[in-house]
């Protein structure tokens, strides 16, 4: 091959080569930067930022919110925002401080970075509950603690009574088990992230699988619109609701690594967007529109 034409067909190789390489980083910043989307009629706002691994939500009394940052080797900590936007670390040399829910009086937390206690905050003193494992998703129904490990093949499902402090485990060998909630008809369900399913808890130990075909669902919220799961993807991640009659409504799209969504007390959501490290605002249009009109 003469020379000359060598040299063009590396040109257009490099040409091409270069393009390609473009595109990709071009399309992997359009999934990073592409603003999220609310399903129609709903709003969805930004409320707090530079909120590094922001994972689970408990919103107080008082109107602040308490934030767990979950990083790992010992720099996790959960936050405290006030009403007015200040913010104080209430608890730090956590490792991936994960879920947290309100019980006896303060709130309780768990750490997904390995063994790791689960613990109650309470007047500003931390007291050891029991030990885990990767300990996710806490649920409290007053009597009992729940508490599940995200762990491939040998975690388990536990069970914690306040008034003996006996530790029950329900479930073992479950993998990658994240998400604990229970719904308004009693289920007790939970998330196994790999195979995208939502399982409800059995007497007979079969807990058949309630919804299927998600995209790595991890926190799980109940109330009167249904079941509401984050998908913990990286790009392109959903906030769906299911409703009574099974119904999927994605609404919200465009998400970085969700995590848990609560309920704002205001009949709208908080969710905690940790890819970005933000705590975003979601509103109904009644919501919206009262809150206009006041």
């Amino acid at each position: 091959m003469p020379q000359f034409l060598r040299k063009r067909s590396t040109c257009i190789a490099l040409t091409a080569t270069s393009g390609l390489l473009a595109a990709t980083l071009g399309f992997f910043a359009w999934q990073s930067f592409y603003p999220v989307q609310a399903a129609s009629g709903w709003d969805v706002q930004v409320l707090h930022r530079d909120v590094a691994k922001a994972a689970s939500l408990l919103p107080q009394a008082d109107g602040s919110l308490l934030v767990s940052r979950e990083l790992d080797d010992g720099h996790g900590s959960i936050l405290k925002i006030t009403a007015t936007g200040d913010r104080v670390v209430v608890v730090d040399n956590l490792s991936k401080p994960d879920g947290m829910v309100a019980a006896q009086g303060g709130w309780v937390f768990s750490q997904e970075g390995g063994q790791a206690p689960v613990s109650l905050a309470r007047n500003g003193q931390v007291t050891h509950l029991f030990d885990g494992e990767s300990v996710q998703g806490l649920w409290n129904d007053g009597d009992h603690l729940y508490a599940i490990e995200d762990r491939k093949g040998n975690g388990r499902l536990m069970r914690y009574d306040w008034a003996s402090g006996q530790l029950d485990v329900l479930r073992s060998g479950l993998t990658e088990t994240e998400g604990l909630t229970r719904c308004n008809d009693g289920r007790l369900l939970y998330t196994e992230k790999a195979n995208g399913k939502v399982r409800a808890l059995s007497d007979d130990g079969q807990d058949p699988v309630v919804v299927d075909g998600l995209r790595n669902p991890t926190f799980l919220f109940c109330d009167q619109r249904g079941l509401w799961v984050s998908e913990d993807n990286t790009h392109r991640a959903r906030l769906l609701l299911i409703d009574a009659d099974g119904v999927q409504h994605t609404m919200l799209t465009f998400l970085k690594a969700p995590q848990s969504i609560v309920a704002d007390g205001k009949g709208g959501y908080l969710l905690a967007e940790g890819g970005r490290n933000r705590v975003l605002h979601l509103t109904p249009p009644l919501t919206r529109d009262t809150a206009q009109r006041d």
